[in-house]
């Protein structure tokens, strides 16, 4: 699954909270984003950039809902879960004994392989604090850091039905 085909799926509430965010803590990004989707769109940044935050918002998801904007779309994605949403890359990082920064970064390499096993009691873990919609979307994103993902992620991303997108 592409970023474009998450944003397709996805609540829109999950998607309005992110683009909240980094309009509101990375106002360079926001910016960047709307005017590279804007130029896609043939249309002006300021055209967007007049509606309320809330109308950017849903045109932001529509937007990002086609294949062309799939590279923005997991860009906006990583930048909100690195910056806005550690405590979730922590917590997967620390379930799954993947060396980290102490804020969710991978240190080195990412794992070959993820244990069903672990990979289980860690979304277990994950879903009793964290919006199980959050947690879905994050185990999406991670599983787009490699090609083809991890088949034991991609297993229990089909099979689990908490992580569910919408």
């Amino acid at each position: 699954m592409n970023a474009y085909e998450i944003y397709q799926e996805i609540d829109h509430s999950i998607v309005a909270d992110m683009c909240q965010w980094i309009r509101e803590n990375d106002k360079n990004l926001y910016n960047s984003a709307v005017g590279s989707l804007a130029a896609n769109r043939k249309l002006r940044p300021i055209f967007i950039q007049k509606k309320k935050p809330v109308d950017q918002y849903v045109w932001l998801h529509k937007t990002l809902k086609l294949r062309t904007s799939d590279t923005v779309g997991e860009h906006l994605f990583q930048v909100w879960f690195m910056k806005g949403q550690q405590e979730v890359l922590k917590d997967f990082c620390d379930g799954m004994e993947i060396e980290h920064d102490g804020a969710g970064q991978v240190e080195g390499d990412l794992p070959k392989e993820l244990a069903a096993d672990k990979l289980t009691s860690t979304v277990d873990t994950l879903v009793g604090p964290h919006d199980p919609k959050l947690i879905t979307l994050y185990l999406r994103v991670f599983n787009l850091q490699r090609p083809g993902g991890w088949d034991s992620l991609s297993e229990i991303l089909s099979s689990d039905e908490r992580l569910k997108l919408s």
